[in-house]
Order: C-alpha cells, then sequence, then structure tokens
C-alpha cells in the first residue's frame, strides 16, 4: 500500500546499535559460568551484583514515611533544595562565586541531560567559536550531544599510547593552537574511558593557556568522590579555575556517586566571571536555561533527586555518603592493585604500572581490539574494543580468571 504522506519513512536509514549497550545484550546472552562483564559503567560489589548505597536506603525510607510526599511537578529548574546543594558540593561551600551570587544550576536528566542543555545553551549563545575541543579518547556521548545541537566536535590528543599515560604535551600544544574562543571540554576527575588525570600543576598550567586564547571551559564531571574517595579532592579542578575567575559550565552526574544510575539525577551549573553586573548576567542565563528546559523536558523527574538532597542536606547522612563512597572506591583501587600484581606475578609481556597509575572506575589497558575480541570469544571476558575496563567489575571470584586469562592473550599475540 502506497504511503499516505509524504514522508518517505522507508528511506530512513538502520542506525548502528550502540557499542555499549551492545555489549551489554551479547554478555546476557553469554551462558558461560565464566562469563565476566568488564564492561559496564556501573558499580558491583564482591558478588558482581550491583550495590545499593546504605545511605540511598536510609534516605528512601525517610522519603516514603514522609506524610507530605506528592508527586506534583518539579519546578522547571528542578529541585532548589538539591539544586544548591549541589552548586555547594561542585564549586565548595565557600565558593567566591556562590557567595557573589553568579551562578544558576538546573535539575537535569543526569550527566547526559546536563552535557546536553549545556550543548544546546552553548550552541545558542555563545558567541565564541561553535568548535568544541573533546579529548582523544573521550566519553563516545560527547561526539553526538553536541554534533545533533550543531557545534562541530574537534579533538585534542590525551592519552600517550607508549606510557599509557597523559599526553599532556600534546593535549597543551593543541588547545594553544585551536581558534581563539574555542569550547573546551575538560574531564575534572576520573577521565572515561582513560582512568587518567592531569596533576593540580597541570591543571593551572592549562588554566594559563584556557586564559590567554579566551577558550571557553566546559567541565564533564561525573564521578565526583568516586574516584578517589575525596569529594573535594575530585572537585579540585573545578574549583580552581572558578577561583581564578573563569566563566565555565559544569554538568554534574550523581549516578556514579549515589548509585543512582537509573534515576537521572544530575545538574547543569554555569558560573560567571566576577563582575559589577554578574548577578543581572547570571539571572538573565537562568531564564534561557528555564526557557531551553521547558522546550526539552519541560521538568525534571523527583525520585532521584530527592534522595540526593535528603542526604546532602542532613550532616548525618551526608557523613555516612562520604563512608560509602570510600568503600566503592577502596574497592576499586584493590582490585587495580590486584590485577597488577596477578599480572606481574604470571609474567605478561609488557608493564602494568598503568593500572594502579590510573585512577576511577576505568583503566585502559594497552589491550588491542584483535585481543579483545579473542578474551571474548575464547574467555568470555567482556570490554570494549579499545581495551577499556570497569574495574567494578573485577572482583575476587573471577580476578584470577581474568589475570590469567589476559596473560595467555597477550602472550599469544605479541
Amino acid at each position: 500500500m502506497a504511503s499516505t504522506t509524504s514522508f518517505p519513512a522507508e528511506t530512513v536509514p538502520q542506525a548502528p546499535e550502540d557499542p555499549l549497550f551492545g555489549l551489554a545484550r551479547a554478555y546476557k546472552a553469554d551462558n558461560s559460568p565464566l562469563k565476566v562483564d568488564l564492561g559496564i559503567g556501573a558499580y558491583r560489589d564482591n558478588n558482581a551484583k550491583p550495590w545499593v548505597l546504605p545511605v540511598v536506603k536510609k534516605a528512601d525510607e525517610i522519603l516514603r514515611n514522609n506524610p507530605e510526599l506528592n508527586h506534583e511537578y518539579a519546578p522547571i529548574a528542578g529541585i532548589e533544595s538539591f539544586t544548591s546543594k549541589a552548586a555547594e558540593l561542585m564549586l565548595g561551600a565557600d565558593s567566591p562565586a556562590l557567595a557573589e551570587r553568579r551562578t544558576t544550576s538546573v535539575q537535569t536528566i543526569s550527566g547526559t541531560g546536563a552535557v546536553h542543555l549545556g550543548a544546546l545553551f552553548l550552541a545558542k549563545f555563545y558567541k565564541g567559536s561553535q568548535t568544541v575541543y573533546v579529548s582523544n579518547p573521550t566519553w563516545a556521548n560527547h561526539h553526538q550531544i553536541f554534533s545533533n545541537v550543531g557545534i562541530k566536535v574537534a579533538q585534542y590528543p590525551y592519552f600517550n599510547k607508549e606510557t599509557r599515560g597523559l599526553d599532556f604535551d600534546g593535549m597543551t600544544t593543541a588547545i594553544s593552537a585551536a581558534p581563539e574562543g574555542s569550547i573546551i571540554l575538560l574531564h575534572p576527575c576520573a577521565h572515561n574511558p582513560t582512568g587518567v588525570d592531569p596533576t593540580l600543576d597541570q591543571w593551572k598550567e592549562l588554566a594559563v593557556i584556557i586564559r590567554e586564547k579566551k577558550h571557553f571551559p566546559f567541565f564533564d564531571c561525573a564521578y565526583q568522590g568516586f574516584a578517589s574517595g575525596d569529594l573535594a579532592r575530585d572537585a579540585a579542578a573545578v574549583r580552581y579555575f572558578v577561583e581564578q575567575g573563569f566563566e565555565l559550565v559544569v554538568a554534574q552526574s550523581f549516578a556514579k556517586n549515589f548509585g543512582l544510575y537509573g534515576e537521572r539525577a544530575g545538574c547543569f551549573h554555569v558560573v560567571a566571571a566576577p563582575a559589577a553586573d554578574a548577578t543581572t548576567t547570571i539571572t538573565r542565563i537562568a531564564s534561557q536555561l528555564a526557557i531551553l528546559q521547558r522546550s526539552e523536558i519541560s521538568n525534571p523527574p523527583l525520585y532521584g533527586a530527592r534522595i540526593a538532597s535528603t542526604v546532602l542536606n542532613d550532616a548525618q547522612l551526608f557523613a555516612e555518603w562520604e563512608e560509602n563512597l570510600k568503600t566503592m572506591s577502596g574497592r576499586i583501587i584493590d582490585m587495580r592493585k590486584a590485577l597488577r600484581s596477578k599480572l606481574e606475578e604470571l609474567e605478561t609481556p609488557g608493564t602494568w604500572n598503568h593500572i594502579t597509575d590510573q585512577i576511577g572506575m576505568f583503566s585502559f589497558t594497552g589491550l588491542s581490539e584483535p585481543q579483545v575480541l579473542k578474551l571474548r570469544e575464547e574467555y568470555h571476558i567482556y570490554m570494549t574494543k579499545n581495551g577499556r575496563i570497569s574495574m567494578a567489575g573485577l572482583n575476587t571470584n573471577n580476578i584470577d580468571h581474568v589475570a590469567q586469562a589476559i596473560r595467555k592473550v597477550v602472550g599469544e599475540t605479541q
């Protein structure tokens, strides 16, 4: 039957499957008792099970027992008790930007929604270069989020394949060479996918370059507190740039550090530069963000933000949350040490110190795509094709299998 409209639906091409979700699907379909999921970007306990933070359970109990709880719409910009505390968490309670009332915050659909709202805002109002520079490699979704709103995406070198560490010279050279006023996307901690972060001194050098070139910093912070277990340390780069008077934006996710993956709790923050009219400027920016938010999602979901707000606004629960963060980051650090130790004990060809040098959920192993495929097909170990592994997928029950498999595959393919 011929189409009843002029829309040629039959010409819409088939899109490729998202690699990460395709990997998860393949893992679930694998019936081997030896299978190991090192692709998932979510925390797992030592039994490879999702871990609901004890403090989240307490917050949930508080909410469920609140007789005043309802399911009315949230304000367009979200729950103020959540967004204000989220800003304090990121910028520091003593931040000069907060004291001078030159920030605005919008609750978003987790970190992805925050990056998207930021991209929309910059596409419409940023008068500098409409090119964003992202690290090579970066979180794959960065490319399509910015491209979808008409912002061009370029890359700066980041990972040194020889040292499996930071290519700081390549990074600074590229950012220096970028056209004046470019948007520079930065991971303040636990870089995804490499797990390699600049030192604070290197952040200071980057700040000098970015200021000289009048670039615009866009921080994407998905792992505050989850990387080192220290909330202030993981936000140090953002706080330094703010202290230096930068105008910038921050996308903030509460998926990893609260374990609220599916609840989609996040924030987008704008920090205006110090100026006599900064408060007026930020008020105008807030009004435009509200317009963009209204047309995108109308208003954000409540549950995840309510959980986070309950914890962030209660000193006792906040302290317990910090302990939960140390539990997660500590287990991942232990798994890094254990994997490196076992690979070295097995005399696996190559060097493996980068596993413990890197930080956060992910490690860029240096394994090649053929090696990754061999690990999946012969040993039922699943990771992304670029050799990134989620350290949270390792535990005391599977780490011997993983280390021995890597030893065999690397030895056979050298």
